[in-house]
């Protein structure tokens, strides 16, 4: 029996499921309309018998489309009305931000840059949060801590009792003044002993505080070479003491930093009793206090009415070039009018001595701060209400205690 294709011509490609219903729904939907839709497509086989079979010697055609099939619908989208605009003064209205909504962006953007901040992303290298400056303290409310961190009424209080005590000291006896002066450097080697720890170095208060009895009683009784003596027996001491706890490069530390210590507290706070070994001795140590207060009090209130300009912001933020100069104005006019009443010297000497007390007692408070920036430690202690540690308060004092003693040993020469 022949097939499809068996003579050579080239056969229909089979249709696909798609098209057979297509064109099953098209025949159907024709032989509806020829037969008023009662009636079913009839089949037409060319050379079909009677019971529906083929005739020998002929093949079977395709069946093809009937002509009448319909077209294929074209769907027919209807055009959306025209949307008018929208009047300018809306579009306006939608277009300006609202006001409520600004400080919540600020505070998502300043949230996302601040305390926010993934570890990773803060920066190590910048430098020290700064302090208020002197200006600050201008708006603190009376009676209460100052935005510089101190509670003024309780600093004034506190400074006036010490600055009367020694002067009591002074003019009762004067042991009762070196009695004073050890306590305060006692307090000061055990603040720097906590300090120094924090750095994993050990301070031997011991050695230095006896060591600091020597310097005292031999500045008193013997003068600048049994100081000196005094400091150096101090210091082979305190590498004996350190050593006797090992060897090793810790030791070494620790000696270093003892001798450092003993030389920047008592050897420095002994010229003091140098000067009160002398017949007018009173006068002179009280001249060296008054200078080094004067030219502290001058120094904060000109850095509180006018301080503007820093003076060293990575070292003590809050001193100012204005605070320097109400310092010099004030310790140059004590000493000027203050110093020819109470020694032997003239007016100019007085000033030029008020004038190295101020240089001495600045370059002694940024030497403390440098220590404390190094410690990472903004004060040494918290021993004096109102002012920080004994350090905090006498620093100044102990570089400025060698210059003026010697200035006015300079100027008028102990008998």
């Amino acid at each position: 029996m022949a097939t499809p294709g068996d003579d050579g011509a080239p056969s229909d490609p089979p249709l696909t499921r798609r098209e057979l219903r297509a064109r099953r729904e098209a025949a159907e939907r024709a032989a509806a309309e020829r037969d008023g839709g009662a009636g079913v497509p009839q089949d037409a086989s060319d050379g079909a018998g009677p019971s529906g079979t083929t005739a020998p010697g002929t093949s079977t055609p395709r069946p093809a489309a009937p002509a009448s099939a319909a077209p294929p619908v074209t769907p027919v989208i209807e055009a959306a009305p025209a949307i008018p605009p929208a009047p300018a003064s809306l579009v306006a209205e939608l277009e300006r931000p609202r006001a409520d909504e600004a400080p919540a962006n600020e505070q998502r953007e300043s949230g996302a840059s601040g305390a926010g901040a993934a570890p990773s992303e803060v920066d190590l290298t910048a430098p020290l949060a700064p302090e208020p400056t002197p200006a600050d303290v201008l708006t603190a409310d009376v009676g209460r801590t100052s935005r510089a961190g101190r509670n003024v009424p309780v600093a004034a209080g506190v400074g006036v009792a010490l600055v009367l005590a020694l002067v009591a000291s002074l003019f009762w006896r004067k042991e009762a003044f070196g009695i004073l002066a050890f306590a305060a450097v006692l307090g000061a080697l055990v603040e720097l002993r906590a300090a120094l720890a924090r750095q994993q170095i050990i301070l031997p208060v011991l050695p230095i505080a006896v060591g600091a009895v020597g310097m005292f009683v031999s500045a008193y009784l013997a003068g600048t070479e049994a100081l000196l003596v005094a400091f150096v027996l101090t210091a082979g001491g305190v590498v004996v003491w350190c050593a006797l706890d090992g060897g090793g490069l810790r030791v070494l530390r620790n000696a270093t930093a003892a001798i450092f210590v003993a030389a920047y507290v008592p050897f420095l706070a002994s010229f003091l009793a140098l000067a009160l070994a002398a017949d007018d001795g009173e006068w002179r140590v009280l001249a060296v206090v008054v200078l080094v207060v004067a030219g502290d009090t001058g120094g904060w209130a000109a850095g509180v009415l006018i301080g503007r300009h820093p003076l060293a912001p990575t070292i003590s933020p809050k001193k100012s070039w204005e605070g320097l100069g109400g310092s010099v104005v004030l310790a140059v006019a004590i000493g000027t009018v203050g110093l020819p009443l109470v020694l032997d010297v003239t007016w100019w000497q007085g000033a030029l001595v008020g004038l190295l007390a101020v240089i001495a007692g600045l370059v002694g408070d940024l030497g403390e701060s440098l220590i404390k920036r190094d410690l990472g430690m903004k004060d040494m202690g918290d021993s004096i209400p109102g002012h920080g540690g004994i350090l905090d308060r006498v620093d100044a004092l102990l570089v400025a205690a060698p210059v003026v003693v010697t200035a006015l040993a300079v100027a008028a020469p102990i008998a």
